[in-house]
């Protein structure tokens, strides 16, 4: 499968599917599913039946998972840009392709 080049934190913008151009904060990252949740992206009506936390029940609005692929880094000028690893002394840290920036 490979190491993710996505982490939770990071400021991404979907780059494909039915929500390509909208920008969020990845929440959490699968790396089993290779998919990722993405803060006000890729919204689904979940109904909720009654519970404790919930008495009411009703119909939710949540975050569904999203592919990674299809999904873009942005760097600090707002800008996509793929990733790579390098080694800085003893520490491998990310950086932009584009900007040649550690993330």
């Amino acid at each position: 499968m490979g190491k993710l080049k996505i982490k939770s934190g990071d400021t991404v913008k979907v780059i494909a599917g039915d929500h390509k151009g909208t920008e969020g904060k990845v929440l959490t990252v699968f790396k089993d599913k290779n998919k990722a949740i993405v803060e006000g992206v890729n919204m689904v009506k979940k109904h909720m039946k009654p519970s404790a936390q919930n008495p009411q029940g009703g119909i939710v609005e949540k975050e569904a998972a999203i592919q990674i692929s299809n999904l873009s880094l942005l760097t600090s000028k707002g800008e996509t840009t793929r990733v790579g690893f390098r080694m800085e002394g003893d520490n491998k840290v990310r950086f932009a392709k584009k900007s040649n920036e550690v993330i």
